[in-house]
């Protein structure tokens, strides 16, 4: 750490700002995306439900959201010490107490919701609050183990959410997008998986978080995730256009492979024995993630 960076972390932030920290906000911008997308590919096939039911969907999903990564920051707070001091827990920034009230609102109020908006929305919230527990808490804690943390995270972002909720919004039917959608999201949803803890290696090795990483270390994980990626992107431009009658091939095949050429350059690029920079490529990955979810909706719209 830089003498000129002393001072900023030892300030305290405000609770709003902690607040927000806590939330993790590139998944709560990811989650946001996902639903109103999914909202617009409904609407282009089955009609579009009331504007209430996407706001309830989108505060469901946003109080799943803060559970999942708030029971992963108290219980990792001595990893996160390591991995992300900037975290509010890890620095201080918000008591455990608070972290933990903040957590069973946010596990109430979806489960609430649900069951005022239908049986499909509520046994979506369940299933990703019974994920995100099991991911996190003993006696499971399931991201002890690199296949079954990566399943969770592919499980939550690709099914959960992208199924559940369309279903939801359709009342029972999948359209043909959302369909394209969740088979894009499944290898995208693993390389966001194994590549989130290639920054973390110290403190995972530390506390014996057998990640891929610490098992197969930083630069085969990068390629795999790469290949993950790849896999995602070549499948939406080859066989978007092939099988998606309704949607534009022209967007969908220029702009998949536009995006996948700039996320190889960078991650080839990338360095995983430096955090800092590796940390910068994985965040570029999850605006790609948030993309996704304006380009398929877009095909359909033009």
């Amino acid at each position: 750490m830089t003498a000129g960076a002393a001072p900023a972390r030892a300030a305290t932030a405000s609770p709003a700002v902690a607040l927000w920290r806590f939330t993790r906000p590139h998944t709560i911008i990811g989650t946001t995306l996902s639903i109103l997308g999914l909202y617009v590919l409904a609407a282009e096939a089955e009609g579009a439900s009331p504007l209430y039911d996407l706001v309830c969907t989108l505060l469901a999903g946003w109080c799943v959201n803060v559970f999942i990564v708030g029971i992963n920051q108290i219980t990792d707070v001595d990893i996160d010490r390591i991995n992300k001091p900037f975290l509010p827990l890890a620095s201080g920034d918000l008591s455990m107490a608070a972290a933990r009230w903040i957590v069973a609102v946010c596990a109430v109020v979806p489960v609430l919701l649900g069951l005022t908006q239908g049986a499909l929305e509520t046994g979506a919230v369940l299933a990703g609050l019974a994920v995100g527990a099991a991911y996190s808490l003993p006696p499971l804690r399931l991201k002890r183990f690199p296949l079954l943390a990566s399943l969770c995270i592919t499980g939550v972002r690709a099914v959960v959410v992208n199924l559940g909720v369309a279903l939801h919004f359709t009342g029972g039917e999948v359209p043909p997008g959302v369909w394209a959608l969740t088979l894009f999201v499944i290898p995208f949803a693993f390389a966001i998986a194994v590549l989130k803890d290639v920054p973390d290696l110290e403190g995972d090795r530390r506390f014996r978080i057998t990640t891929f990483t610490v098992r197969l270390g930083g630069r085969r994980v990068l390629h795999i995730g790469l290949a993950a990626l790849a896999v995602a992107y070549l499948g939406m431009a080859v066989l978007g256009p092939l099988l998606l009658d309704d949607a534009q091939p022209v967007v969908l095949a220029v702009t998949h492979l536009a995006v996948l050429a700039v996320l190889l350059r960078a991650g080839l690029a990338a360095d995983p024995a430096d955090p800092e920079g590796f940390t910068r490529f994985y965040m570029m990955v999850w605006k790609a993630f948030f993309l996704a979810y304006v380009l398929v909706p877009l095909a359909f719209v033009v």
